[in-house]
């Protein structure tokens, strides 16, 4: 992962999805129109706190989201998703 420049705005975040299941437990190839959109991510980027909440996600962070929350990106051929603080769902 190529080191990130730039800054975002108070309340947001920028996740780095896990990749989707490949393979089901039994050893099924999934193809990619049957895979589900990954709901996990590890934080790479956090904006500054707001006045009435306090940031609570820390960079590094693993975190799950709901499945259609943030906004897609594409930053250096790398896939990521910019979301609000509170569309996190859990911190693990």
């Amino acid at each position: 992962m190529a080191e990130l420049k730039g800054k975002i705005l108070a309340g947001k975040i920028l996740v780095k999805p896990q990749e989707a299941e490949e393979k089901t437990q039994s050893g099924i190839i999934i193809p990619d129109s049957a895979k589900e959109k990954p709901q996990q991510g590890t934080v790479v980027l956090v904006g500054a706190d707001k006045k009435d909440e306090p940031m609570e996600v820390k960079v590094g962070d693993v975190v799950v989201y709901g499945k259609y929350s943030g906004t897609e990106l594409n930053i250096d051929d790398e896939d990521y998703l910019l979301m609000s603080q509170p569309d996190v769902l859990y911190i693990a």
